[in-house]
C-alpha cells in the first residue's frame, strides 16, 4: 500500500508543487538564488518528463504487467506499451538532480525520495529495472544541462 501511494504521488504535479513552495519561501525571504533554483528544478522536471514521454511513444516497450510482448511493433501511444523509460523516475531525478548540483548536502539528505519513487515504479509492475536506470540517467543529464545553463539571478 505504501509503495502504491509513493508511485501515485511521485509524479510531476507533486514536484511542481514542491518547486513552487521553494520559490514561495525564497521569495518571502528575498533569496533570489533559491527562486531561480526552484524555477530551474521545475523546468528540469518538465523537460525530463517531455523527453521520457517522447521516448516512451517511440520505443513502444510493453510494461511488465503485459502478459506477452510481441516485440517492437513501432511507436505506440497505448499506456500498456509506454514502459521505457520511466517518466516518474526521469522527472524526479531531474528535479532533485538540479538541487544536487546546487547543494549536495541537502540533495543527499533528500536522496531517499527519488530512490523510493524509482523503486515504487518497479514494485507496482509499471517498469523494468532498465526503464528506471535509463530514466535516472536521462534525468541526471537534463538536470546537469539545466543547472549548467540556467540564467543567473537578476541583481
Amino acid at each position: 500500500m505504501v509503495m502504491r501511494n509513493v508511485s501515485r504521488f511521485g509524479d510531476w504535479p507533486e514536484h511542481v508543487i514542491a518547486g513552487l513552495v521553494i520559490i514561495g519561501i525564497a521569495a518571502i525571504r528575498g533569496n533570489k538564488r533559491w527562486i531561480y533554483l526552484g524555477l530551474t528544478m521545475i523546468v528540469a522536471c518538465a523537460l525530463a518528463g517531455l523527453a521520457a514521454r517522447g521516448l516512451k511513444i517511440a520505443t513502444g516497450r510493453a510494461r511488465p504487467s503485459v502478459k506477452h510482448e510481441l516485440g517492437w511493433n513501432g511507436p505506440r501511444i497505448n499506456p500498456k506499451y509506454n514502459s521505457f523509460p520511466s517518466g516518474h523516475t526521469a522527472a524526479t531525478t531531474a528535479f532533485f538532480g538540479v538541487l544536487f548540483f546546487a547543494n549536495r548536502k541537502l540533495a543527499l539528505a533528500l536522496l531517499p525520495f527519488p530512490l523510493l519513487i524509482a523503486a515504487s515504479r518497479m514494485y507496482v509492475a509499471a517498469h523494468y529495472l532498465s526503464d528506471v536506470v535509463c530514466a535516472a540517467i536521462l534525468g541526471i543529464l537534463i538536470a546537469w544541462l539545466c543547472a549548467r545553463y540556467r540564467p543567473p539571478p537578476i541583481s
